[in-house]
């Protein structure tokens, strides 16, 4: 499949593309470390939600999971690895250029249209009037 440019569509990323994955890596990338009910409350997701999609992005290797005690408390903190920095810059990659390739589309067929609207004018113009 080619794209409208004549190249090949840009790969998105399979394991970022659900858009709380991608908020969850989005967000790790710029704290470095959050603990698990910060992340809860930013992705507004249910525990049950969030421990299945940090297993998932640990299984990939996008996701570090430490466990440990804040006071007698157990606290959960998720990090994104290295590998997951690289999948999230390659995605948003992808997400820019496909936006880039859709915005040129639109302006294309923006000016098609007007063009045609003036051909039209053109065409039904009385003379003399």
């Amino acid at each position: 499949m080619t794209s409208p440019t004549g190249g090949t569509p840009p790969a998105l990323d399979r394991e970022l593309h659900h858009p709380t994955r991608l908020a969850l890596a989005a967000y790790l990338s710029a704290c470095g470390e959050a603990e698990f009910a910060v992340l809860r409350d930013y992705c507004q997701i249910s525990d049950s939600t969030l421990s299945k999609t940090l297993s998932a992005l640990e299984k990939t290797g996008y996701v570090s999971i430490r466990k440990g005690y804040l006071g007698k408390r157990p606290r959960t903190w998720a990090a994104l690895t290295f590998t997951g920095r690289k999948a999230l810059t390659r995605h948003l990659a992808a997400l820019e250029e496909i936006a880039a390739t859709a915005r040129r589309a639109a302006d294309a067929c923006a000016q098609e249209e007007q063009e045609e609207q003036e051909e039209h004018r053109e065409e039904h113009e009385v003379p003399g009037a």
